[in-house]
């Protein structure tokens, strides 16, 4: 039964995160690597205190660009109230979100709100169609 599928069973682990101390031009680097549109930035302890977005480094790529100022950090442009959602949320749940939200993929957090994955929209519509 759908409605007893957990995000845990279907994300994929800590493929990509970031520091709000990192240089962009790395977290940029590290993001085109993964071909995702974004990742988490999280804190020493594994919580997620942000968000590094695609659009967020093109809007200061272009702008470091025409100042010529590369020294930009991610914490200069990330999202600092970043969406996640618990690892124990049910597919069905979550992908009734996804429906009515904008994001198309969330950190998940264990039960402490520690980091342990991501999940996207193709994961949860891969996830209830393993269960048509």
């Amino acid at each position: 039964m759908l409605k007893n599928l957990q995000v845990k069973q279907f994300m994929s682990g800590k493929s990509i995160a970031f520091t709000k101390e990192m240089n962009l031009q790395t977290a940029v680097e590290k993001l085109l690597s993964s071909n995702l549109i974004g990742g988490p930035v999280i804190n020493s302890e594994g919580h997620v205190v942000g968000w590094l977005s695609e659009q967020d480094c093109l809007a200061k790529i272009i702008e470091a660009s025409y100042y010529s100022d590369h020294s930009a950090l991610v914490e200069d442009v990330m999202s600092d109230s970043p969406l996640s959602i618990p690892s124990t949320l049910s597919i069905v749940d979550l992908a009734q979100k996804m429906i009515h939200e904008k994001p198309k993929m969330y950190p998940v957090l264990d039960e402490d709100n520690v980091y342990v994955g991501l999940i996207t929209r193709k994961m949860v519509l891969g996830a209830m169609k393993t269960q048509l």
